[in-house]
């Protein structure tokens, strides 16, 4: 069973309903596949999986010259985004229409376009909400562990807890603790860490801070545990990085 084909331009095809692709596209198009699922979400993929294809309920192949002259440097590499109610509307005016044709046709054609347009704006104006891998979380949940790494690059320098940062982002400290890993690929320490220790680095090499000046700096209460966490990031201690800088 393939997919039903939309001819929407000769910059986009539209696939609707169950079944694979039948057919390519060209390597430089991007691809946007829909599902509908309890957490609703977009995969953006310049190359999509097969059964990334087979199981979405609606796909878009769209010329990247397009996506370019709409909005600026398209989508690359394979990202997934929650797709907002307004949104998920739109996806169903497509997949779910029982018009006869030709309206069908007509309407798929018109709401593509639309469609398309919508999620193109929101993903240049960052306003939509990354989504993990397996759907696990949905896009409430989603967005306060988004909260959550943006608390943490804004106020690293702060002491910063586990549970200071769920509290202040609305979300359990076992939602918070599994979420990032889902969305992240990190621990919530590990983003911590890498905000820190990066810039302590950046200091060791570019100023003549004392070293437990530095590490006060950057969120440390002390220079023991300082130089512990650098030397386990980089392999070397904190005076030994300058020592070989200089």
């Amino acid at each position: 069973m393939h997919k039903e084909r939309v001819e929407v331009s000769a910059e986009m095809l539209t696939f609707v309903g169950p079944g694979s692709v039948a057919v390519a596209w060209p390597a430089d198009w991007v691809v946007l596949c829909f599902d509908d699922r309890p957490t609703a979400r977009v995969l953006v993929s310049d190359d999509p999986d097969p059964a990334e294809l087979a199981s979405a309920g609606l796909v878009f192949a769209v010329d990247e010259a397009a996506c370019r002259r709409l909005f600026g440097e398209p989508p690359t590499g394979e990202s997934r985004w929650h797709l907002p109610a307004e949104l998920r509307g739109l996806m169903r005016d497509i997949t779910g229409c029982d018009l006869p044709e030709p309206a069908r046709a007509t309407l798929r054609l018109a709401k593509s376009i639309e469609l398309l347009l919508a999620v193109l704006g929101r993903l240049a104006a960052d306003a939509l909400v990354p989504a993990d891998d397996a759907g696990e979380l949905r896009e409430g949940d989603a967005a306060r562990i988004l909260a959550a790494r943006r608390l943490i690059e804004e106020n690293w320098r702060d002491k910063l807890t586990l549970d200071g940062i769920a509290r202040a982002c609305g979300v359990n400290r076992a939602k918070l603790t599994r979420g990032f890993r889902l969305m992240f690929d990190c621990s919530v320490a590990d983003a911590l860490a890498e905000h820190r220790l990066g810039r302590a680095r950046q200091m060791l090499r570019e100023t003549d801070l004392a070293v437990s000046s530095i590490g006060y700096a950057c969120g440390y209460l002390n220079n023991a545990s300082f130089t512990r966490a650098f030397s386990r990031r980089y392999g070397v201690p904190p005076s030994r990085l300058r020592q070989v800088a200089a």
